[in-house]
């Protein structure tokens, strides 16, 4: 009950910044109303429901933020995604089967056997479960170069961005999960939202998304989303 009044309170804050109202930039207006607010069904989304029942005792997101995901790398098509912080996996498998050349790796603590069962039939979704901050270390000095990363379930948030920012250019995106999930990180992802290392940000309230291309003025875009 907490949860539904917290949403419908953040949902009358956010009213104005629906559909794309007060976007100006091309490009921007384009992901609001054509990505985040896109309705028609896709081909993945029907066996990705009923996946989802596989790993729902596992923490998740909402399914429309999953599809969402799924739209969003449709979008920017990237070629490799380092998620760290597997979660219940399913929102490896959305992403996945939205661009099924991008190569996946994906990083949890442990490794839990329902995830690994869904991932598993993926040949481009690799299952690293060695300790997350370590495994990040050796993938950056294997050249291991992202542009799409997934901040998922993972307390290690600050170390996991800290780690992978150098890596940034104009093409990559960060994808921040539950940046309101606590004070501390709700603190954080505002601060992330203002430094100077990150470009255009949106923020929709379940994921938050970072863009790093320089050549845009640094704007901040609040989504409803809810």
């Amino acid at each position: 009950m907490t949860n539904i009044l917290l949403r419908s309170w953040n949902w009358c804050r956010r009213f104005r910044h629906r559909c794309g109202y007060g976007v100006h930039s091309p490009s921007d207006f384009f992901l609001v109303t054509s990505v985040v607010y896109e309705q028609w069904p896709f081909y993945a989304y029907g066996p990705l429901h009923h996946l989802r029942r596989v790993v729902a005792f596992l923490p998740h997101y909402r399914e429309k933020v999953d599809r969402f995901l799924f739209r969003l790398v449709n979008h920017l098509q990237p070629s490799l995604l380092i998620e760290v912080g597997t979660g219940s996996g399913i929102s490896t498998r959305y992403m996945s089967e939205a661009c099924t050349s991008m190569q996946v790796y994906t990083l949890a603590d442990k490794r839990e056997d329902a995830v690994e069962r869904i991932l598993s039939s993926k040949e481009n979704i690799t299952y690293l479960t060695e300790g997350t901050i370590d495994t990040l270390e050796r993938l950056k000095k294997e050249g291991i170069r992202p542009d799409l990363v997934h901040i998922g379930n993972t307390p290690y948030y600050r170390e996991a961005v800290e780690a992978l920012l150098p890596l940034a250019d104009t093409g990559t995106c960060f994808i921040i999960g539950t940046p309101y999930a606590d004070a501390s990180k709700k603190s954080w992802w505002k601060e992330l939202v203002a430094d100077e290392r990150t470009g255009v940000t949106f923020d929709l309230y379940d994921v938050g998304l970072v863009f790093f291309d320089k050549r845009r003025a640094k704007e901040h875009r609040i989504i409803n989303f809810l």
